[in-house]
């Protein structure tokens, strides 16, 4: 071999071996590794548990959610805003008096508050000869279990409470000549109730002249009309 290749190769030899050789179990290798938890680490706080019924109050809705004021009345099932205010009638009808209208034509007694009927009752009224008097009466006497008196037969008495007392267990006095009364009472005849079948009284079947009797007092307006 010639002298100049010979040092070139030399050469080339030598640079060789003055690079460092590095073999793949040498060469380091990156790995991610999560730390370990300290001992000084807090455990994840526990879930809330949710409210039970009586710890949930009431809130108001989210802003979003609440109604303008002015369209909460049309949400309002009983809101008809077509409807205007009656003058006729008063705004204090619970407050009024109560008052009693008969009709006798239609053997019929109504209560009223004020011009408002409550509620109508069947009655019986005064036969021919006996009729029951038109007018305008108070309410005079409010009898439980009273004592009956034969209009025409003196003495004979039947006492309050008897199941065959003609007035039943109430009695409620509106007209007197001071002898003889007529009043509303009940009857142990109901068949009767709708005839003209009285001594001028107003027979009312048992029942009806109970719940009656619970909503006058004295002094409550009869008016008896044809």
């Amino acid at each position: 071999m010639p002298q100049p290749l010979v040092r070139l190769a030399t050469l080339l030899t030598v640079s060789f071996l003055a690079v460092p050789s590095i073999s793949l179990a040498q060469r380091p290798i990156a790995i991610a590794v999560a730390p370990l938890p300290s001992q000084d680490t807090k455990p994840a706080a526990p879930k809330p548990e949710p409210p039970k019924p009586s710890d949930v109050g009431v809130t108001a809705p989210p802003s979003h959610l609440q109604i303008p004021a002015a369209l909460a009345p049309y949400l309002d099932p009983g809101f008809h805003p077509d409807l205007q205010f009656d003058p006729k009638v008063p705004a204090d009808v619970d407050t009024q008096a109560l008052r009693l209208e008969i009709r006798l034509s239609r053997r019929q007694v109504t209560l009223y508050r004020g011009d408002m009927p409550v509620k109508s009752y069947a009655i019986a009224v005064g036969r021919p000869g006996w009729e029951t008097p038109m007018g305008t009466y108070e309410v005079k006497q409010m009898i439980k279990n009273p004592t009956w008196e034969h209009p025409l037969e003196k003495g004979v008495v039947i006492p309050g409470g008897d199941p065959e007392n003609p007035l039943g267990r109430y009695w409620i006095g509106f007209w007197t000549n001071g002898k003889n009364w007529i009043g509303f009472h009940g009857t142990p005849t109901p068949r009767s109730v709708g005839r003209a079948a009285s001594h001028g009284c107003v027979r009312m079947y048992n029942k009806d002249v109970e719940e009656l009797f619970k909503q006058v007092t004295l002094g409550t307006v009869v008016t008896v009309v044809k």
